[in-house]
């Protein structure tokens, strides 16, 4: 069972949500805006967010970066459905994934599942890679021997890329091994993800080292 944080303003909205995701076995709590978002995320600690990015008190993206600061719960944002300025916000504010309104619930809870996910990628290797280590087992890494914290989706795609060092990964393979997207998705999921995670690993981040982009393919891990 998912201890699940819903961040909505609409009454009516945030009670069917709620309805329909305790139906699937999570346990659903609500905030009907972000400074109370903010607030339940530090008592209750719970495993998932999500925020629907328009809010009456504090702008939406804003609460994504405050929760994001406060550790690596993953959020879904909830946006409107074909705007671009929204998802691309969202993704950059730090969240992990998104669902277009109107909402389906059962596209939300498998959203929620896949991003929870934690099974399949992790072995009982420990990867060095210059200055990185990366321990698949304790789903830890660090750099010059400092940990390094990461989202649960930004570690899954380390891990992914890391497995296979040289191999190209195109976007859409990242999707569906990270992300669990069994459709053609969004590939700014991905090269968003693929931002943060530079901003933390490399020490030059617009000259990466670690994570790599291969021009008109995708990404790949640079040698270990």
């Amino acid at each position: 069972m998912a201890v699940i944080l819903l961040v909505e303003d609409d009454p009516r909205v945030s009670r069917a949500l709620q309805l329909a995701l305790a139906r699937y076995g999570n346990e659903v709590s609500t905030a009907g805006t972000g400074e109370e978002g903010v607030r339940r995320v530090r008592s209750a600690a719970p495993d998932l967010v999500v925020l629907d990015v328009m809010l009456p008190d504090v702008d939406g993206f804003e609460v994504c970066r405050r929760i994001r600061a406060l550790g690596s719960v993953p959020i879904i944002v909830l946006t409107a459905r074909g705007d671009d300025f929204d998802v691309v916000a969202g993704l950059s504010a730090g969240a992990d994934d998104y669902v277009v309104k109107p909402v389906r619930p059962a596209v939300l809870d498998a959203r929620i599942k896949a991003v929870l996910r934690r099974g399949g990628l992790p072995t009982d290797e420990v990867r060095t890679s210059g200055d990185l280590v990366i321990d698949a087992a304790g789903a830890s890494v660090a750099k010059r021997g400092r940990p390094v914290a990461l989202t649960p989706i930004e570690l899954r795609t380390l891990l992914t890329l890391s497995g296979a060092p040289g191999r190209v990964f195109s976007r859409e393979q990242l999707l569906r091994l990270v992300w669990e997207h069994d459709y053609l998705g969004d590939s700014r999921l991905v090269d968003n993800c693929v931002q943060r995670l530079r901003a933390k690993i490399e020490d030059v981040p617009a000259e990466p080292v670690y994570v790599q982009t291969v021009r008109g393919f995708g990404y790949r891990f640079g040698p270990l």
